[in-house]
């Protein structure tokens, strides 16, 4: 998953990630080829930090983005679970795992041990609102000696390996968690980058951790720009201010030299997302009519400048084992007529939300409204930064939100995701859904061991969900990074877990 050179991930199969503890011709000792002579790394990133690099905020994935902080495992470039911080690990029974610790130490210069380990995930388990990565699964962890540690959970998890290589599950030094709950990887990690500076929601300075296991990254330091702006983000690429720029927006995409712009097959889907616990779209019959209205098509050109497929789901061409797996859905709800539509909304306003982080989604909630408005809906669109509406999202005062989502951002496996975003008690559970069938099946699928199964499980649970119609699928993205020509080695991840690491260099 690196610059073209290097090759694109080919698939996201699920079958690979059950198949054992280490990934074929991935190396366990991860060592760099040696410090380089290059210059400090300029790099901008998208959404501003919500909770000052929290790992358990939306956060997370910059400390994995810049390699600041690891978790037992990670994913290699299929998908594998392969060794992080843990060598190896076996199986005992359903829900017992035994890791083995490898040699490493902290960036505060204290070392890892297992209790240090117990510690990190049980702060995770705490933490209130859970990270996401812990929605359906209740996690108990022990040190048995200084390098071995035994984790538990109540129901079976075949897929706890993948778990633990979440962002949000990253293993930190005790400095980091205060008493309060706050929690802080600023000199804290284990990677081969450390944050030495975190200026509020603008800037951070992290300078290369010459301690790290795997051996001395080649660039001496990153410099990080939050901006989020695309337009500004793809200007200060043009313009010589940045070295790597993500997210690039589709309409700045094609001004950018072709050597600079990077194609990602991505595992997001942008959806609209309608809010199932009150306010108009309580009604099973206006979603219905809502959905009927919406035309995801339409956004492939006009907004994404054809770097977008239409959605066929939840899951895109990403995932290339959905598409076969497919459920038709039936039992959906009969839609409201326009004449209904109409008296139900008389003196309503639909309350849309959108975000300015990613430049396409207020340009689409534009396009939505107009789609809503000729159904007979009334809409007033409601645009902020992320960071300043998450809040109101969660707690349910939108009735619709257009919504970029990655589908395997926490752990690699699809089930995860559902459960966070759409069980009764999923943490991300925007939508408010709280339907007794598709929590069944996310149940069913989340127990499943056998990878086949697991995937049609899957799909059966996508087709329950999709049944509310608590969330209309409307665009499969493709990801455009922005890269100067003077540098290599930056990871292009479906997943947009990863953007530099060891080998991430000024040529």
């Amino acid at each position: 998953m690196r610059t073209t050179s290097r090759g694109l991930i080919a698939a996201l199969a699920l079958t690979p990630l059950l198949a054992g503890c280490f990934a074929p011709g991935d190396s366990d000792d991860a060592t760099g080829a040696g410090a380089g002579s290059g210059g400090r790394l300029r790099v901008a990133l998208a959404v501003p930090p919500v909770q000052a690099l929290s790992p358990y905020s939306n956060d997370a994935t910059v400390l994995s983005k810049l390699s600041v902080a690891e978790g037992l495992t990670a994913l290699d470039r299929n998908g594998t679970a392969k060794p992080a911080l843990a060598k190896s690990w076996k199986q005992d029974d359903d829900t017992t795992w035994t890791f083995e610790l490898r040699e490493a130490e902290f960036q505060d210069g204290t070392k890892l041990t297992a209790q240090s380990v117990v510690n990190a995930l049980d702060h995770a388990g705490a933490a209130k609102p859970k990270p996401r990565v812990l929605s359906d699964v209740t996690l108990t962890a022990k040190a048995e000696d200084a390098d071995t540690v035994t984790l538990t959970t109540k129901s079976p998890d075949p897929v706890l390996p993948l778990r633990l290589a979440s962002p949000a599950l990253a293993i930190l030094s005790a400095k980091a968690y205060a008493k309060d709950g706050a929690v802080s990887p600023v000199g804290t990690g284990t990677g081969p980058f450390e944050i030495t500076k975190l200026s509020g929601k603008t800037k951070a300075t992290l300078n290369r951790f010459d301690g790290y296991w795997g051996g001395k990254a080649k660039a001496p330091g990153i410099d990080v720009s939050w901006i989020a702006d695309g337009t500004a983000r793809a200007n200060a690429l043009r313009g010589g201010q940045a070295d790597i720029a993500e997210w690039i927006p589709t309409a700045q995409a094609k001004l950018l030299d072709e050597g600079t712009r990077h194609e990602v097959p991505s595992v997001r889907t942008d959806s609209l997302i309608l809010n199932t616990r009150s306010g108009l779209f309580a009604d099973a019959g206006l979603r219905a009519a809502a959905r009927e209205a919406v035309d995801g098509s339409a956004l492939v050109d006009s907004v994404f400048g054809g770097y977008a497929d239409p959605a066929q789901g939840l899951f895109g061409p990403a995932v290339p084992w959905a598409a076969d797996k497919r459920v038709q859905v039936t039992g959906r709800a009969e839609a409201a007529t326009a004449g209904q539509v109409k008296t139900e909304t008389k003196g309503r306003t639909l309350r849309l939300a959108a975000y300015t982080n990613r430049a396409e989604m207020p340009e689409a909630a534009t396009v939505l409204q107009q789609q809503l408005e000729k159904a007979g809906f009334t809409v007033k669109q409601d645009v902020r930064e992320y960071t300043q509406m998450e809040a109101d999202l969660l707690a349910g005062k939108y009735d619709a939100l257009v919504f970029s989502r990655v589908t395997l951002l926490d752990t690699g496996d699809a089930v995860d995701y559902l459960a966070s975003d759409f069980t009764s008690e999923g943490v991300y559970n925007i939508a408010g859904l709280k339907d007794a069938k598709v929590d069944k099946a996310i149940r069913a699928a989340a127990g499943e061991r056998d990878t086949e199964r697991r995937q049609e499980k899957i799909m059966q649970a996508e087709a329950e969900i999709l049944r509310t119609d608590a969330v209309v699928p409307l665009v499969h993205e493709q990801a455009v990074q922005g890269i100067a020509a003077d540098v290599e080695g930056v990871i292009l991840d479906p997943r947009e877990r990863s953007l530099i690491d060891l080998d991430t260099r000024l040529k």
